[in-house]
């Protein structure tokens, strides 16, 4: 899971759908985005996380399902 601990969320400028280390944080086992709820971070940054996982799965950087689910 994410540490808000670890990046300040608040003063975050954009997420990078290239940083595929970052974004994992936010997926779980199965390969499904966690919710805000789970990860606690702001909203405007759960947006950009979501297009970022989205973006990066789109252009075959991360994969839909994990390896476990095929």
């Amino acid at each position: 899971m994410a540490d808000q601990n670890d990046v300040d969320y608040e003063h975050l400028e954009y997420v990078d759908y290239k940083d595929t280390e970052f974004l994992e944080q936010f997926i779980n086992n199965q390969g499904k985005i966690l919710p805000r709820r789970v990860t606690g971070v702001p909203a405007r940054v759960q947006r950009q996380i979501t297009k970022a996982i989205k973006r990066a799965r789109h252009l075959a950087l991360m994969p839909y399902v994990s390896e476990s689910v095929r």
